[in-house]
């Protein structure tokens, strides 16, 4: 198989940038989080944007594989496209404006739309599918904790 290079740039650059906008938007109310009354397994605040880029690269490989898979499926790169700016706003909800509750209804909705992306992508690549499964967990988790904040703020 062919890389098409600029396609894959392109592809991993989208989710990269609208993790580094959200980022960007709500780095002034990390100070507040540090504060906040945090549940068991809470891994520290580093970890969460070495995560989240690792995430992004593997969410644009697949989005890539989607678009470059001989079948591309115009509505997986719509879910997709839909996931990520769901993705794009729960920082936002959860870190600048403290809607704890709100977030995590957020959080669950935007589970539900990774988790129609991964069928969807999955028919169009299994490889991208798959590489879609480590921010299903990882939303899993963020859910554990927002709901844990939530309970415990």
């Amino acid at each position: 198989m062919k890389i098409h290079w600029k396609k894959l740039i392109i592809c991993i650059a989208i989710p990269l940038l609208v993790g580094g906008l959200s980022a960007l938007l709500t780095q002034s109310s990390m100070e507040t989080f540090e504060m906040v009354n945090k549940p068991p397994l809470s891994p520290p605040g580093w970890l969460f944007p070495v995560v989240w880029t690792i995430l992004y690269v593997l969410m644009g490989i697949a989005s890539y594989l989607v678009l470059t898979s001989g079948k591309p499926d115009d509505i997986a790169l719509k879910a997709y496209g839909i996931q990520l700016a769901v993705n794009f706003m729960w920082p936002i909800l959860f870190f600048n404006l403290n809607l704890y509750l709100f977030s995590f209804i957020w959080l669950v909705a935007l589970w539900l739309l990774v988790y129609q992306t991964i069928r969807l992508f999955w028919s169009a690549s299994k490889t991208a599918g798959a590489l879609m499964i480590p921010y299903l967990l990882w939303i899993t988790f963020a859910g554990y904790l927002n709901l844990g904040i939530y309970f415990l703020n």
